[in-house]
């Protein structure tokens, strides 16, 4: 098969590159030609490792040129990048003349499916139907966010498939007649597991406001107070790094809870942590939360939409809190702390529980429905 697979960027560390990337070496790993392309890459180098035989294109859109910009300003600049993006996009795809098409839910997603290459057209969306209304925006954001979650479900209808990756997402999206669920796969399930002695929690993603990790360092606040020795490492990137550390540095927890830039050697936290902790406000499958199966790691989980509720048996792998409830969340961490026969027990069923999300598993599914696509030709 010729795949093309179409994202904002391959740059960034986030899950969703993270899975296109094991996704694309895959494919080309078993004999098929992968081709990514991006809007905003501009010159950046992918963060993940991508095969050299994978072909990348960047049409040099650069839609993050109006990020964080006034809402006038979207409205004024967006229209003219959307007409580029098509025209660009269209030449392109013509050319390539792929089997099948894949957005990744980005600025593409709106009129990939008028583009007649010749190709089937696959839409798979790595966070839920709720969001755009999950940004939590106010006034004249939230309008756009309404309206453009009304769009999504006319979006979707229009593909020849649409992939979620929970169970829980897909009864958001209603009784549609192409949805199927394939989750994230795990890349590699390490042969060692976390020792789970050492006094260290770990939290993964960007800092961004989805991720929640101004709730995790205020839960943190009161878990000090009760385990002092606990060290809490914070991995990722992002925008609200200064207000982090801020927060971090107000309630004097410089001591005790690090920000640590992302990294290629994540397996090491891994490997050194004795819990996982999820603060996010909303999901769609999270990666940190299979890498931490695959160690063994015990889980502390807000239940927030959608993912965590497809990962984690509450009591059994971890706990699962009310999205947002800082108090549960650092009792459920203090408990696990203190607890050194549930730690290794929630960790043994940790690992039993990734089997459901292996490489040859997940890829399996994408092929067979790959196959159904292109037979129906």
């Amino acid at each position: 098969m010729k795949l093309v697979y179409c994202i904002a960027g391959t740059y960034n560390s986030g899950g969703m590159e993270r899975v296109l990337a094991n996704k694309a070496n895959y494919w080309v790993n078993n004999g098929h030609e992968v081709v990514i392309v991006t809007t905003d890459q501009l010159g950046r180098k992918p963060f993940f490792f991508l095969d050299n035989r994978i072909d990348c294109y960047d049409l040099n859109v650069n839609y993050e040129r109006n990020n964080g910009k006034s809402f006038l300003n979207k409205l004024f600049h967006y229209p003219f990048k959307w007409i580029a993006h098509r025209k660009k996009l269209s030449i392109l795809l013509n050319k390539l003349k792929a089997d099948i098409v894949i957005s990744m839910f980005c600025n593409d997603a709106s009129f990939i499916t008028g583009i007649h290459d010749g190709s089937k057209k696959v839409l798979e969306i790595h966070f839920s139907r709720l969001k755009r209304l999950q940004y939590g925006r106010k006034g004249m954001w939230l309008l756009a966010d309404s309206l453009r979650t009304w769009m999504d479900a006319r979006t979707v209808g229009m593909f020849d498939q649409f992939v979620v990756l929970t169970h829980e997402d897909k009864k958001l999206w209603g009784n549609l007649s192409n949805i199927a669920v394939i989750p994230n796969a795990i890349s590699s399930i390490p042969s060692e597991v976390a020792s789970l002695e050492k006094k260290n929690v770990l939290a993964v993603g960007r800092y961004t406001h989805q991720k929640g990790f101004d709730y995790l360092i205020s839960a943190w606040s009161y878990v000090h107070s009760v385990q002092p020795e606990w060290m809490l490492n914070i991995i990722g990137e992002g925008e609200l790094e200064e207000q982090l550390q801020q927060q971090i540095n107000g309630t004097h927890l410089q001591n005790v809870v690090h920000l640590v830039p992302s990294t290629n050697q994540i397996e090491k936290f891994y490997a050194q942590a004795s819990i996982l902790a999820m603060s996010s406000r909303y999901e769609g499958l999270p990666m940190v939360l299979l890498e931490g199966l695959s160690f063994g790691l015990p889980i502390v989980s807000f239940a927030c939409k959608c993912g965590p509720l497809d990962i984690v048996s509450d009591g059994e792998n971890g706990f699962l809190v009310p999205e947002g409830n800082i108090k549960k969340l650092s009792d459920k961490l203090i408990l696990l702390m203190k607890n050194d026969e549930l730690r290794k027990r929630m960790g043994e069923e940790a690992r039993k529980k990734v089997a459901c999300f292996t490489e040859a598993n997940v890829m399996n599914a994408w092929t067979i429905l790959f196959e159904k696509l292109l037979n129906n030709k």
